[in-house]
């Protein structure tokens, strides 16, 4: 049973007040509340486990070499990737990203090839391809979504062919929400021999992932959105892809031999992993997708699909207000406007009410400007969101009408 009072007292933060009414958070697209198991277990490595990784013969460093390489596998376990070594902790997803396009595309891509990509991307899946586009002149290309928002099959079947090297799409859009299926399209691109990079950082959050079975070649997301702290991301790749890239940096840790002369480097993933990692914060991931998985990825996409559903029928009920974004396939992201009230306007009333929404374009511009807007509101849905979060936003909403 998903008892959401009991989830809800896991968080800390949501116990508070925000101008003197309840803590009513709905930014967890942007970063989730983190729950108290995260927390004590970074403050008990802080206190009482710190040391450095990998190299020290001694009890500390030992211990916590153990901590780290046990929430590899935890990541390995929450992804089901065949094999630890497949698992590469970068800073966040956009680092990921950046990984794979500064190693295996600057390695594999010629200006032949075309990059294929979607009109739904964060600036983090666009702008890295576009300077590597600017640098090695392959052709990017972008697939048309649907006016509500959903993924147009035919369209992305249109620009898919045999030039296409790459296809790097986000598997739910964090401005509209939108689930797109990512199974067929991996399938597809793959027919055509194209690899498949997948920003899942909206996506891993409300769904069960399995690597193996979606098929990917590549799989990013953060830790910040996965209840766990900032500073520390995923790359998930194919073995036989991360053996056959080159390093992203270079320094500490990620080497074989090192002489005055010359430099070899390490297997994956330490190939990838230059310098002092993240240490605290991977092993704090770890703890919180321990946490997701013990709750039940189901129970929680269950759980959000509910909250969805009565968000949608609330937003529904008030005058004026339009949902940017209504795809059937649609995750708990709510891209909305209201007439005649500029959206930072929007957000000041709300605060005031203490609701916590995010306003602007997202870090996705170009969608935002697609949808016909320049700026947006938006309020997200987490694992402890529930009816009476839902419930204040409308009435705040309502609130705001009577002021403009």
């Amino acid at each position: 049973m998903y008892d959401i009072e009991k989830i809800r007292k896991d968080f800390p933060i949501l116990s508070g007040e925000i101008n003197g009414k309840p803590n009513t958070f709905l930014d967890s697209a942007a970063s989730a509340q983190k729950p108290k198991a995260v927390i004590d277990k970074m403050m008990q490595i802080y206190s009482n486990e710190y040391s450095n990784v990998h190299r020290g013969s001694y009890f500390l460093s030992e211990e916590i070499t153990s901590e780290y390489e046990k929430s590899r596998s935890i990541v390995r376990k929450f992804l089901n990737a065949h094999k630890d070594s497949e698992i590469v902790f970068t800073r966040n997803a956009t680092e990921a990203i950046n990984l794979v396009a500064s190693t295996w595309g600057r390695k594999f891509l010629t200006k032949i090839d075309e990059v294929l990509i979607s009109e739904a991307e964060h600036h983090a899946n666009l702008v890295p391809w576009q300077m590597l586009r600017d640098e090695i002149g392959f052709e990017l290309k972008i697939f048309k979504i649907n006016d509500d928002g959903s993924f147009n099959h035919d369209e992305y079947c249109k620009l898919l062919n045999g030039r296409t090297r790459l296809v790097a799409v986000t598997g739910m859009s964090n401005v509209l929400g939108t689930v797109f299926p990512l199974k067929q399209m991996i399938e597809d691109a793959h027919n055509v021999g194209a690899k498949v990079l997948v920003d899942g950082c909206q996506y891993v959050v409300h769904n069960q992932v399995d690597v193996q079975d979606l098929g990917c070649d590549f799989l990013v997301f953060s830790g910040h959105k996965t209840y766990g702290p900032t500073g520390i991301g995923v790359l998930y790749g194919r073995q036989e892809l991360l053996e056959a890239m080159p390093p992203y940096q270079f320094g500490g840790d990620m080497v074989n031999v090192v002489t005055y002369q010359s430099t070899t480097f390490d297997v994956p993933p330490a190939r990838f992993e230059a310098g002092t990692p993240a240490i605290v914060q991977a092993i704090g991931l770890g703890t919180a997708l321990e946490y997701m998985m013990s709750l039940g990825m189901d129970n929680i996409h269950s759980h959000e699909a509910e909250i969805t559903s009565y968000m949608r029928s609330r937003l529904q009920e008030i005058k004026g207000v339009t949902e940017v974004g209504t795809a059937e396939n649609k995750g708990g992201v709510f891209a909305i406007d209201v007439d005649g009230i500029h959206p930072q306007d929007l957000a000041f009333v709300l605060d005031k009410e203490g609701v916590a929404v995010r306003v602007g374009h997202h870090c996705a511009a170009p969608l935002v400007r697609r949808m016909g807007y320049e700026n947006l509101a938006r309020a997200s849905l987490g694992l402890y969101s529930d009816k009476t979060d839902v419930n204040r936003f409308i009435a705040a909403l309502q609130k705001a009408q009577t002021f403009f």
